[in-house]
């Protein structure tokens, strides 16, 4: 019997996303489910894997699907291995008798933008990260070393700068700031009129809160410095130059697709503005979106199956492209 589907899943921290295909493109079917937290354990892993695959295989014949491309933050280096046999567990108690492959979130957050084998992927979500492929392989990259150390221009460096301008603000170190309510606000802090016993409060509840949390107050300093805030602006700028610096290290090369991944870059915003126009000034070229990591997934999957690269109106059937 000839396997004519192939299914994609990109387990992010926030959602697992799953797709299956035809070879031609088409998506056949969807599941989703919650976040694949790289540190649980290889059956928790499992079992959130096995709640995307469930939904999107319950509409079609299982015998059919040759192969899947399973991706996620954390599955490669020493993470890998967890990552490995948690899909194979997946797989198997799916019912499924094709191959399954593991990939890192890279891979798949490119091949969701292009089915180019040569090009650069810029993310800037939660965290930030530059990689430039070759073959389709991730081969050097820059940053993503984590809020504390790294992440340089990510929504959680940007929401942590706006901490500390309103912080500076509150005790008289620096400019006055619109970001002082919309602190408050996003940390559920009621404002006293004493600017000392508000700047403990926020401090309290900031450090409260897991630190990929503070990502969320990125969206107030962006539409801070939509609305004239200098101090929102200045932080804005400095992030989307981190981000075109750390582009810029992995050398993209020339006339070449470069991807643009994570929330501040594919959410409307300054950000996003300065890095897409520092792309088309300094390499001449529109970035492309990596908008759906599943179906990134399932574009690597076809190469594999077809031995070949995935042809440019398969890739844009696939991903809406």
């Amino acid at each position: 019997m000839s396997r004519t589907l192939v299914v994609g899943v990109d387990a992010g921290g926030t959602s697992t996303r799953c797709v299956v295909a035809t070879l031609d493109g088409t998506v056949v079917a969807r599941g989703r489910a919650g976040g694949a937290n790289k540190n649980s354990s290889g059956g928790r892993l499992a079992e959130t894997l096995g709640a995307a695959l469930g939904p999107a295989l319950s509409t079609v014949d299982r015998e059919q699907v040759a192969l899947g491309v399973l991706g996620a933050a954390g599955a490669g280096g020493a993470g890998g291995p967890v990552f490995r046999a948690a899909a194979d567990e997946a797989w198997s108690d799916a019912g499924l008798g094709g191959e399954v492959v593991t990939v890192t979130d890279l891979e798949v957050a490119y091949a969701a933008g292009t089915a180019a084998p040569t090009g650069t992927l810029l993310i800037a979500g939660t965290g930030a990260i530059a990689a430039r492929f070759e073959g389709g392989v991730p081969v050097r990259r820059a940053d993503g070393y984590g809020w504390l150390l790294g992440d340089e221009g990510s929504a959680v460096w940007i929401g942590v700068r706006g901490l500390r301008a309103v912080l500076a603000d509150l005790d008289g170190r620096d400019r006055r700031t619109a970001l002082v309510d919309p602190a408050c606000a996003a940390l559920g802090v009621e404002r006293p009129d004493d600017d000392e016993a508000l700047a403990q409060a926020l401090l309290a509840a900031a450090f409260a809160r897991p630190p990929a949390d503070l990502g969320a107050f990125a969206r107030d300093v962006s539409a801070a410095a939509d609305a004239g805030d200098g101090v929102a602006q200045a932080i804005c700028h400095a992030a989307a130059d981190r981000l075109l610096r750390t582009l810029s290290t992995v050398e993209p090369p020339p006339h070449a697709p470069v991807v643009l991944g994570g929330s501040v870059l594919l959410s409307p915003g300054p950000v996003a503005r300065e890095v897409r126009a520092g792309i088309a000034a300094g390499l001449g070229i529109d970035p492309r979106e990596a908008v759906d990591g599943a179906a990134g997934a399932a574009a690597l999957a076809i190469a594999r199956v077809t031995g070949a690269p995935v042809a440019a109106d398969v890739h844009a059937r696939l991903t809406g492209g």
